[in-house]
């Protein structure tokens, strides 16, 4: 088995057809197959062999897809760092995968070169656009002149299931730096789920992809490869290019988080782009709430689809499909919108409760999951992985949930981030579900923050939607009725903006940290 063997076969089916669409530029099938190829070569000639690891760290761009590809075909293994890494993140991510070779573009080449001293084991560096520069003590090999010296014959090896593929460092809410480890089996078994999914393809669909592809969005690049459908690869996401782009390619599909869909929602352009090539709006990574979703049906069209994963269930295991949202929507059964979906995946995926057994009713338990989707560990962290997995294969994604009579999934919120007022469980999830139908919040946080009496106290940070006007007093009023009252805030700060993570995702961490901040412990 091998996944980069696919390419080939894409490239002999469809060799003039466009893989990749980048700044007007296309890289067709054929060019792929050929300069996947060379780097493939290239590498081997380096030095590096079967089961070493690569590092690339960069902006979106059509090499980050190539080196994909190449270190597929000869069993190297993937280390995709997020571009918004700190200096420091990035050492220690080097230090911790220990790489032979790193990739950079200009914008990370010095924050490679600093990051050095801290990753001994980097011997080749690889730059894109370098020109023949050199930085400090390393020169940097210019990555097209590397493809240029290598051939371009086929190659690609046998590899088994369980040898490692991908290293995908996860954002965490921790802090704490950890790389799930996706061997080349989890790899194909996402192959399968995304072709036999939402995302089934043909050569007339056009993927549009702004996220980092070194994390979630990158997870649907080979099952567009396999299929011959055309990947249009955004630099960043900037809302209003973004919805010229798809008016532009006419482009039928895209991921996104919530956080983007927010923005999509909130550009004028919006309103005026013809989007009707769109059929499918997936989105994940986070919960939207059913207001959200409502409003993004409205104007988007009938076209969303939720899908729910990690790392360590290498991408999605739980869909809320187009016609799940339909449903709601249309009035059938409305409580889906608040739902991530039923399991479409080859692996078990179960809601247990302490002792391993499913849930049922309003009891909440754990989504656990079982199966080829699921990764062999943490890279270098046994302790991890074996709290992460237990002694019968079910990796414990650490999300609560109840499961309804049609096997649709509710998450109540993570472990960690459950909250304890007067004794009651408080889940913050629920409670922003109710503040996100306010008409004057744009988006909100739940945090329990400390309390001489409650021991924590409810309290919502929250952004409002640009020229509205709302008071506290109005914000925890407008969720009588609707939330216990142990539930409802006690408190309400106005915000300009919330703090998000390096993938787009709320930062509940650091919300929480401004009013933790001298406490020894974070419960009280």
């Amino acid at each position: 088995m091998n996944l980069g063997m696919y390419i080939e076969r894409s490239a002999r089916f469809w060799p003039d057809r466009p893989a990749v669409l980048f700044r007007d530029r296309a890289l067709t099938y054929a060019a792929l197959e050929r300069r996947s190829n060379q780097l493939a070569h290239a590498l081997l000639k380096l030095g590096l062999q079967r089961g070493d690891r690569v590092a690339v760290v960069s902006p979106n761009r059509p090499e980050i897809v190539e080196l994909e590809c190449a270190l597929y075909k000869v069993g190297l293994v993937k280390v995709a760092l997020n571009a918004r890494l700190a200096p420091q993140e990035l050492a220690d991510a080097l230090a911790n995968a220990e790489p032979l070779a790193c990739l950079a573009g200009p914008e990370h080449r010095s924050m490679v070169q600093s990051s050095l001293a801290a990753a001994p084991t980097v011997r080749h560096l690889i730059g894109f656009d370098v020109a023949g520069e050199a930085t400090g003590e390393s020169a940097w090999l210019d990555y097209e002149q590397v493809l240029a010296q290598a051939p371009a014959a086929h190659i690609h090896i046998e590899m088994r299931a369980d040898e490692l593929a991908v290293l995908h460092y996860t954002s965490g809410s921790t802090g704490k730096l950890k790389a799930a480890m996706q061997t080349v089996g989890n790899r194909m078994a996402s192959l399968r789920k995304v072709i036999m999914g939402r995302m089934h393809a043909d050569t007339s669909d056009v993927l549009a992809l702004c996220g980092p592809i070194t994390h979630a969005s990158g997870m649907f690049i080979q099952p567009m490869l396999y299929q011959g459908a055309t990947i249009l690869l955004l630099e960043r996401f900037q809302p209003a290019e973004f919805l010229a782009m798809i008016e532009k390619y006419q482009v039928t599909m895209c991921f996104a988080v919530p956080a983007m869909i927010h923005a999509l929602l909130a550009e004028p352009t919006v309103h005026t782009r013809d989007l009707s090539s769109l059929r499918l709006v997936s989105y994940g990574a986070a919960p939207m709430s059913p207001a959200r979703i409502r409003e993004a049906w409205q104007v988007l069209g009938p076209v969303l689809a939720q899908g729910y994963g990690a790392g360590e269930t290498t991408g999605g295991v739980v869909g809320l499909g187009i016609a799940d949202h339909a449903r709601a929507i249309a009035g059938e059964r409305p409580e889906l919108l608040m739902s991530c979906g039923r399991p479409f995946c080859e692996s078990e995926v179960q809601v247990l409760d302490d002792e391993g057994r499913p849930v049922q009713g309003d009891a909440i338990g754990e989504i656990c999951v079982r199966g080829p989707d699921v990764f062999a560990g943490y890279w270098r962290e046994p302790g991890l992985s074996a709290e992460a997995v237990d002694a019968a294969g079910w990796v414990h994604t650490g999300d609560l949930a109840r499961v309804d009579r049609e096997g649709y999934i509710y998450i109540v919120d993570r472990k960690k981030d459950m909250l304890v007022s007067g004794g009651f469980n408080v889940y913050p999830s629920e409670v922003e579900k109710v503040l996100a139908q306010h008409p004057a919040i744009y988006e909100v946080c739940v945090i329990g923050v400390p309390d001489p009496h409650w021991g924590e106290a409810v309290k919502a940070v929250a952004v409002l939607r640009q020229g509205a006007i709302a008071t506290a007093d109005e914000v925890i009023a407008f969720c009588r009725g609707q939330l216990a009252d142990f539930k409802r805030p006690r408190s309400v700060d106005f915000v300009d903006q919330l703090p998000k993570n390096n993938n787009g995702k709320l930062s509940r961490k650091d919300v929480r940290e401004t009013y933790w901040r001298g406490h020894e412990r974070r419960v009280n």
